[in-house]
């Protein structure tokens, strides 16, 4: 899926909760985009492909952080960041989980590929996560998931007075909710 999805998917799974922490929903959210940081290397990879030395960082390592052991990392990692310690290790390995499946289930590239996913790397190649009904990375029904996700987003500005953009910029995100509130009356 769309890493902008894995974000929306993140921040509505973290905020399903009213009480959250606006710093524990960032890092949340940010865990649950966390395993895509590998695709860095499609820019390395674009850039050196026609050297001598190709970088192919995104085409051998795409993947490799979307493991068991990355998601325990990076889980724990933000209990040093977060006020709500056991909750944001348990949503953080709840949306990176999302995201693992949510990759299994959608994100089958333009060629046919697969990703296998090498969920005990680097401890065991055994076990690939893969699924044959795997639909394409831009396929009908990861735009639906989107725009379900983006109404539900925007529903939630509306009821609730905030938006993942308040998690760049408050006063942006002021100017959204006003907007649409005024918009649709509330």
């Amino acid at each position: 899926m769309h890493l902008i999805t894995h974000f929306l998917i993140s921040w509505n799974v973290a905020d399903f909760y009213e009480k959250v922490e606006k710093r524990d929903l960032f890092l949340i959210s940010v865990c649950g985009i966390s395993p895509d940081i590998d695709g860095i290397g499609a820019v390395v990879e674009m850039f050196t492909k026609d050297t001598s030395h190709p970088l192919l960082w995104f085409s051998e390592y795409h993947h490799k952080l979307h493991t068991l052991l990355f998601s325990l990392i990076i889980s724990t990692a933000f209990l040093f960041f977060s006020k709500r310690k056991v909750f944001v290790f348990l949503f953080s390995l709840l949306v990176f989980q999302i995201h693992i499946f949510c990759d299994i289930v959608g994100a089958r590239g333009p060629d046919g590929y697969q990703w296998p996913i090498p969920y005990l790397f680097p401890f065991s190649d055994k076990i690939q996560l893969q699924w044959n009904g795997q639909w394409a990375l831009n396929g009908w029904q990861n735009i639906l998931i989107t725009v379900v996700l983006v109404i539900a987003t925007l529903k939630t500005a509306i009821l609730r007075g905030y938006s993942p953009v308040e998690l760049f910029s408050q006063k942006s995100d002021r100017t959204l909710v006003e907007t649409l509130r005024k918009r649709f009356k509330t």
